[in-house]
């Protein structure tokens, strides 16, 4: 039986999505009919689908509830290939605009939306960028996988990072070899963890720091999408890890130059440790229709 689906693409610099309402769990979409609306050729293109499901009527979201009863939508995230998402940082804040334009949420100046994800609640506020979406405790995996790319000569150390979903982050010596990769391949990471990672290629401007904010620039392979020109949660780990590599002092601050654009990362202490957060723009950019198979 055919599949009628209204939809929007948005986007958070460069990172694209299909986004499409359920509220009550009745679309259940296959891994192929995901891959073919994100096809950039056959589809519709995107980085990744997402659905805005009632928390209550998907399963993944009593636990958002549990933590928070405020969280009536769940962002349903899957990657491009149709495989299941923990969080998307880029994707949250074009959710966000998209439960706000559809009159499906409501969010004044200084009030809070909270979002049920795979990774937990996230609470997002407006700013000056856009949205600032409150990605919770992160975590330092640590290790030293080694990370082969196509364009490097020599495997390189990378960092494991967790801020909801699994990334391994690679720092470069220049700009110039930031340019060199070639990340239509896979990057290979030795050892492979158990549920894959994104990988994030990292390097600090000149000067690093100004006027209390650290600046870098990034390129990201996405797992289960490629490379993309922007990738929220990627932007926050590789800021954690360089702030990790440059020790005491390294400021909590930060502006993350991506293909897309920019984002901004900001560590601040809470009650039950330190947070991280991510603001940036988001844009809604057409409406359409299509009949799936």
């Amino acid at each position: 039986m055919a599949i009628e689906l209204h939809f929007t693409k948005g986007q958070g610099t460069g990172n694209d999505f299909v986004l499409f309402s359920d509220p009550d769990g009745e679309v259940s979409l296959t891994p192929t009919q995901i891959a073919s609306l994100c096809d950039r050729h056959f589809g519709i293109g995107a980085d990744g689908l997402i659905r805005a499901v009632r928390s209550v009527n998907i399963d993944a979201g009593a636990a958002s509830l549990a933590e928070d009863e405020a969280a009536e939508w769940f962002m349903d995230y899957r990657n491009a290939d149709g495989s299941v998402a923990e969080m998307c940082g880029n994707g949250i804040r074009v959710f966000s605009k998209f439960l706000l334009e559809n009159g499906m949420a409501t969010l004044e100046a200084g009030d809070t939306l909270v979002v049920g994800t795979r990774s937990g609640v996230v609470d997002v506020q407006r700013n000056l960028t856009g949205f600032q979406a409150d990605l919770g405790r992160w975590r330092l995996d640590g290790g030293e996988p080694l990370v082969r790319a196509r364009g490097l000569q020599v495997a390189r150390p990378g960092l494991g990072i967790n801020v909801g979903n699994p990334h391994v982050v690679v720092a470069l010596l220049d700009e110039a070899e930031l340019e060199s990769l070639d990340l239509t391949f896979i990057p290979q990471i030795d050892p492979e963890p158990a549920d894959g990672a994104n990988v994030e290629f990292v390097v600090p401007l000149e000067p690093m720091v100004r006027n209390g904010v650290g600046h870098i620039r990034m390129r990201v392979h996405e797992r289960g999408s490629g490379e993309t020109l922007s990738c929220g949660t990627g932007a926050v780990a590789a800021a954690l890890a360089i702030r990790y590599w440059a020790g005491a002092g390294a400021p909590n601050q930060w502006r993350v130059e991506v293909a897309g654009g920019a984002v901004g990362v900001r560590m601040y202490a809470t009650e039950d440790g330190e947070h991280v957060a991510l603001s940036g723009p988001a844009e809604l950019v057409f409406e359409g229709d299509v009949t799936l198979a």
